[in-house]
């Protein structure tokens, strides 16, 4: 037989104990997170393993001596085995040493200028995808059924589907070589920032199009589950404006599936960067990411997949806690 706990009942510790269980699912969804990243970058470490060719030649001048290459795999520790060059690099990640690049400087130093460029245009790029998402699928849910609805559900599957590199495409012909609205490539100031601000909306418009497609279809959807129950068929049976019974009764409720949602577009983010911002010439870590492949430089290329997995992670727990916090809103 079960036993209800009155409203009040703390847990031992003084917490509330509805509050236990939403805190131990978000901090193993946290440690699960943590296992797929540290399998992610021993992942990395073994695609550079495979790929034709090595750090030490990809790096090394035309003509050198198979003396002076195989040194330089010996200074490298390419004549060690890949397990153990992980776990050393590993050792070194909990205190934000990234290594050494086969150049011989430190990750850290090469990642400093780039990554918050590229996370400030992530972060850009998230908020418009969110707010214009929140904006078409509330409107969408307005109307069920007419034609906004079916032509917001088209425009945002189509938007979707297209790859960042048709729409960066799309967006350079249309405002920059058709119209000369906007500039058609980056420029870098003495900072290693874009000159200007307009330089950073056609890589933004980019990467948040396609996002802002699918959000939408995450917000429709999450809001047209929310109509179906009952207390909102009551308020609809009540008469109350639609404005008011999308704001008060159908969103908060569907917060938690929105947030995971917007939160996941991160991660799809960050394959779209690479493309835009080498199209355009953004000083971000996606020209950094694809030297670094080429020149077959694992603890660069594991840095990068590091510091954008961390970001990553970090906004899942966010929308972890947004979903547990809003699910026990609910309970009460």
């Amino acid at each position: 037989m079960t036993t209800l706990q009155p409203a009040g009942a703390r847990a031992p510790h003084g917490l509330p104990a509805r509050i236990l269980p939403g805190a131990g699912r978000v901090a193993r969804q946290a440690a699960r997170r943590l296992v797929m990243l540290v399998v992610l970058l021993a992942g990395v470490f073994a695609a550079i393993e495979l790929l034709p060719g090595d750090a030490a030649g990809a790096t090394s001048d035309r003509g050198v001596t198979a003396a002076d290459l195989a040194a330089r795999r010996t200074a490298l520790g390419l004549d060690r085995p890949v397990a153990e060059r992980f776990l050393d690099w590993m050792t070194g990640l909990p205190t934000g040493d990234l290594g050494t690049t086969a150049r011989g400087r430190h990750v850290t130093d090469v990642l400093a200028g780039p990554f918050p460029n590229t996370l400030l245009l992530g972060t850009l790029a998230l908020a418009l995808s969110a707010v214009g998402a929140l904006a078409l699928g509330s409107w969408a849910t307005l109307r069920p059924g007419g034609r906004t609805d079916r032509a917001i559900d088209a425009l945002s599957t189509a938007a979707f589907a297209l790859p960042e590199f048709v729409v960066s495409v799309a967006l350079l012909l249309l405002l920059s070589q058709w119209t000369g609205w906007l500039p058609a490539v980056t420029l870098t100031g003495p900072d290693g920032r874009p000159e200007s601000w307009t330089m950073t909306v056609l890589p933004l418009l980019s990467l948040a199009i396609p996002q802002i497609g699918w959000n939408t279809r995450i917000v429709r959807g999450a809001l047209a589950d929310q109509s179906a129950l009952p207390h909102v068929q009551a308020a609809i049976l009540d008469g109350l404006p639609r404005r008011r019974i999308l704001g008060h009764h159908m969103l908060p409720g569907a917060l938690p599936a929105i947030a995971v949602g917007i939160a996941t577009s991160a991660g799809m983010l960050l394959g779209g960067t690479v493309v835009v911002e080498t199209l355009f010439n953004y000083p971000g870590i996606g020209a950094i990411l694809a030297g670094a492949i080429t020149d077959r430089d694992t603890p660069l290329v594991a840095g990068v997949v590091a510091a954008a997995g961390a970001a990553i992670s970090l906004l899942l727990l966010i929308a972890d806690l947004v979903r547990t916090t809003t699910l026990g809103e609910e309970r009460r």
